[in-house]
């Protein structure tokens, strides 16, 4: 595709996506040509319905061609968000459009938002379509699995280049802050001119929402504080919580834990993360109804779910805000030796909670993981934490979306399960593909379980990845699964009264 047709079918594109009005083509045409470094372009016929993509990669491979950007994944990210920005509306017009539209329902703005994202190329559909997914049965539902294919990894320039870059920036101080909207971005730093944030009031200070680029779930949102407050779990945060599901009732929203080790990967910006999508802990069912003195008013009971979990339901979201903040008063103090929990070690705090809010079946739910992010010498990543064994599948942290039971798996097991898939079929030596020799045990044991074929294979790997993930879970939940595990669990409710 010539620049001069890019260029015009971007424009059009532009218009039909909403984010232009008709009398704006000739001021973006010409916005776009100076971007380019172009004294004009020719009149020239447009095809119809190009995709973005198209579009983009025409204007991107001319830019790296005349020197206007280098030709790496990083460089080129940078430079068509740069021309995405140029069209994309004022904050200001998005913020008015949204509340018009939650005028009529969340639901309309909540849906005009996200549309909003993904036309602008903020959230990268072509990305993401690549992303591989799929459901395993287990004893505890439908668990999801995915294989995140959409996060582009660096090149080595860009690497080197982010290295040179002053190591005092501190703008923006995070990839959350506020001041990423419109933001140019860096090499070490993503370009954001076509992010646009929402502001909302949640337990009477300024906080923001945002779609996340990657989309793990349907519709997943980040909601962050206005100021770069590092996380916390904590009563006022759980009121904010539920102010954010009063605002959004066909979301849920949830946090990470605010340990190291137990959750997600930034700990410096306070935020939330939600959705609408109903994960697998969420269809989870109550296995044991539990009490508390006092919040006669309030269901309550132990979840039946790998991890630790007490579910609350009622009609008044303060009153699970209230029990809610008792037992985590509870639990930041709790010590069971004979569970191997303790509150603290060496003057570190250990015990934190993962908590998740949503309005379901008419009334307010509110999910409590009991986390701990204890280390030990045999299990110097967390004892709470996939253990070393699962670590060729996966070693990163267990943060929310896992803990709901979603799998966020590294980009490598693509190419790590097309190698060992084929390795098995040939009857290759494992461990002598140093790619795939991580996975030796575990295929050792597949190929024992089952008569693999070329035509199973896949869904053979699929299904034992799933029961894998299933596992990590198990390992991570602070009380086991067990008859003595149970009765722990009870001796914790019991001490919160």
């Amino acid at each position: 595709m010539k620049i001069d047709v890019a260029v015009l079918a971007l424009v059009n594109y532009a218009e039909k996506a909403g984010l232009i009005e008709k009398e704006d083509k000739i001021y973006s045409v010409n916005r776009i040509i100076e971007a380019l470094a172009l004294d004009g372009i020719e009149e020239c016929s447009v095809p119809e319905n190009v995709e973005l993509e198209e579009i983009l990669k025409a204007i991107l491979d001319y830019a790296c061609e005349n020197g206007l950007c280098e030709d790496s994944v990083v460089y080129r990210d940078l430079f068509d968000t740069k021309i995405m920005g140029l069209l994309t509306p004022r904050p200001s017009e998005v913020i008015k459009k949204f509340f018009s539209e939650y005028e009529k329902s969340p639901e309309a703005a909540t849906s005009f938002y996200y549309d909003f994202s993904r036309k602008t190329d903020y959230i990268r559909d072509y990305r993401i379509k690549n992303d591989i997914k799929w459901v395993t049965k287990t004893e505890y539902g439908d668990i999801d699995i995915t294989v995140n294919l959409s996060k582009p990894e660096k090149d080595p320039r860009a690497i080197a280049a982010a290295l040179k870059c002053k190591q005092a920036s501190t703008y923006p101080k995070c990839a959350l802050c506020i001041e990423n909207e419109g933001y140019a971005g860096r090499v070490n730093h993503p370009a954001r001119q076509n992010h646009r944030i929402i502001p909302l009031t949640l337990g009477g200070k300024n906080w923001f929402m945002q779609y996340s680029p990657y989309v793990y779930y349907n519709e997943h949102c980040i909601v962050f504080d206005g100021e770069h407050e590092p996380m916390s779990v904590c009563y006022e945060n759980f009121v904010k919580l539920f102010d954010f599901v009063k605002m959004f009732p066909h979301y849920f929203i949830g946090s990470n834990s605010d340990l190291p080790i137990s959750g997600g990967s930034i700990l410096t910006h306070e935020h939330f993360q939600g959705g609408r999508y109903t994960f697998a802990m969420a269809k989870a069912p109550i296995e044991t109804k539990i009490a508390f003195k006092g919040f006669e008013d309030v269901e309550a009971g132990i979840v039946k779910w790998p991890m630790s979990v007490i579910r609350l339901r009622g009609d008044s979201a303060e009153r699970l805000c209230e029990l809610g903040g008792k037992i985590l008063a509870k639990w930041r103090g709790y010590t069971d030796e004979d569970a191997f929990i303790l509150a603290e070690t060496d003057g570190e705090i250990h015990n934190t909670i993962t908590p998740i809010a949503r309005f379901a079946n008419g009334k307010y739910e509110f999910d409590l993981v009991l986390r701990n992010n204890i280390t030990t010498k045999d299990y110097p990543d967390g004892y709470y934490h996939p253990h070393p064994e699962y670590h060729h599948i996966k070693k990163e942290n267990i943060g929310l979306i896992e803990v709901m039971g979603l799998a966020v798996l590294p980009s490598r097991l693509k190419t790590e399960m097309s190698a060992l898939k084929d390795a098995i079929l040939m009857g290759k030596d494992i461990s002598a593909d140093e790619t795939i020799a991580k996975h030796k045990d575990w295929a050792d044991m597949l190929v024992k379980k089952y008569d693999i074929t070329a035509e199973n294979c896949d869904e053979i790997l699929q299904k034992e990845i799933g029961i894998v993930f299933a596992a990590i879970l198990e390992q991570c939940g602070v009380f086991d699964r067990t008859e003595k595990g149970k009765e722990q669990f009870l001796k914790f409710i019991a001490s919160v009264e």
